[in-house]
Formats: C-alpha cells, structure tokens, sequence
C-alpha cells in the first residue's frame, strides 16, 4: 500500500513537473530569443550559444522612455486608487447605513462594464477638458478600473478589525481621521499591499487606455510601445523580446517581494 502511495505521489509530481515545463516554455523561450543576434525566432537555437546583448541595447534605446512612461502611471495610479479606495472601504466596512449594500452592488456593477465602453466615454470627456495624451489622463482611467477591486479586497479585510481598536485611538484623544490613518491603516498592511500590488498590475499590463487615450507618439507606455515596435522590428525579434524581458521585471520582482503580504491579504479578509 506505501508504494502505491509512494509511486501514485511520484507519477503525480512527474506530471506537474511536465505541465509547469510546458507552461513556462514561453516565457524560456521569450528569454532565450532576447539573447539570440536577432532574425525570426523560429529559427533560434534551443539555447543561445552565443548569446549577445544586442537585442537589450536596442530595446533601453528604442523602449527606454516607454517603460519609464509606464512605470510612472502604474505607481501614480496606485497611490491615487488607495488613497481613495481605503477610506470608502473602511467606511462601508465600519459604519451602518442604510445604502451600503446598494453601494456594494454599484461597485459589482461598474466592474462588469466593458473596458472599451469606459474608454470610448473617457475619449469624449477628454478631448474636451484636455487630458488627451496626458499621464494624469490615463492616472485616471486606469483608476476605473482598480478603485473597485481595492475597495473590495480592503473591505472584506476591515470587517474583521475590532471596533474596540479605534475607539481606544479615540478615548486617547484621536479624531476619527487621525485614528484612521495611525490605527486602521497600519493594521491593514496586508490588504493594503494585495490592494497596490493587483493595481500596479492592472496598470502595467493596460492596453486598451493606453490605446484610445493616446494619439500621439510623445506619450507611449510599453504596452502600446511593444505592439508599434512589432511593426517596425519583424527583422529583429531580439530587441522585441529584450523589450517584453524588460517590461516583465518590474512586476516579477513586485510578485516575489510581495508575495507573503498577498496570501495574508487575501486569507485574511475571508475570515472574521
């Protein structure tokens, strides 16, 4: 019966070994073709036998300024979503009125709505008060979409926070501001992180803003660089994939720094 077990969990560890190969193949072969002297990818070695860099001097030259664009509106767009989102949800979460589910319910409701709807409504708004091809433009429209989802994930957090927290804060002198901002938000770090880490995500990967919002070629984020680029470079799939290398990093690198912060987020705001 052991063995059984013992090659049952063998077998089973061997097929999701496999799968996660064949999952993270892409993203391989996205690395190796970044290193390769350029041409068509299909014709690329398995591994890069002499590797060059290339491909990334010519993805900082061309991408530079584009991944610097992006890296700009992302972080924007987290600090303007959590400094809205944290206190609407802090108040639904604390305070009982009569319209909360209804607010609840409207939040559901504005996630469900088509990007492009938002994005041809933004156009029109745009053009008018001039925010066309502006990065407090797509701040904003980026936002749309986030403020919902973080003041979901930070409510289902701040229903489990003690009121008896806050009233202590207030017994010793806080007004509710200040024990907002000296309490709750300190001890809602977690969601907090989930909250920011999912935005600069949503942000980062944004196309569609990225594309409607911007008519001309000044302002560009990555996104919309790397679909021109493939345009202009099919000769050299190189710099595309040191740029798509490149543009992977930041969020990489947030998802590994923050990835206990996230579980606890999340685990968190399911149980009160």
């Amino acid at each position: 019966m052991r063995r059984d077990t013992t090659l049952r969990r063998g077998l089973l560890t061997a097929v999701g070994v496999l799968i996660l190969c064949l999952m993270l193949f892409p993203v391989y072969w996205m690395i190796n073709a970044s290193f390769q002297t350029g041409g068509n990818t299909l014709s690329g070695a398995i591994f890069p036998l002499e590797p060059t860099l290339e491909g990334y001097r010519s993805a900082i030259e061309d991408q530079g300024q584009n991944l610097i664009t992006s890296l700009i509106i992302a972080a924007g767009t987290v600090v303007f979503s959590l400094a809205l989102a944290a206190p609407c949800a802090y108040g639904l979460a604390q305070f009982r009125f009569r319209w909360t589910g209804v607010a609840l319910l409207a939040i559901l409701i504005s996630q469900m709505i088509p990007g492009i709807v938002i994005a041809n409504a933004l156009y029109t708004a745009y053009e008018r008060i001039g925010l066309l091809n502006s990065i407090p433009g797509l701040i904003l429209a980026n936002s749309t979409a986030s403020i919902p989802f973080a003041v979901l994930i930070m409510r289902s957090f701040m229903l489990a926070l003690p009121p008896s927290l806050v009233e202590a804060a207030r017994v010793d002198g806080a007004n509710q501001f200040r024990a907002f901002v000296s309490v709750v938000l300190p001890v809602s770090r977690n969601s907090l992180i989930t909250a920011g880490l999912f935005t600069f995500l949503f942000s980062w990967s944004d196309f569609l803003f990225a594309l409607t919002l911007t008519t001309t070629a000044d302002l560009r984020p990555v996104t919309l660089g790397i679909y021109e680029y493939l345009g202009t470079q099919v000769q050299n799939w190189s710099a595309v994939m040191a740029t798509a290398v490149l543009s992977a990093i930041p969020a990489i690198v947030l998802l590994v720094a923050a990835q206990k912060y996230v579980a606890a987020g999340i685990a968190g705001g399911a149980v009160k």
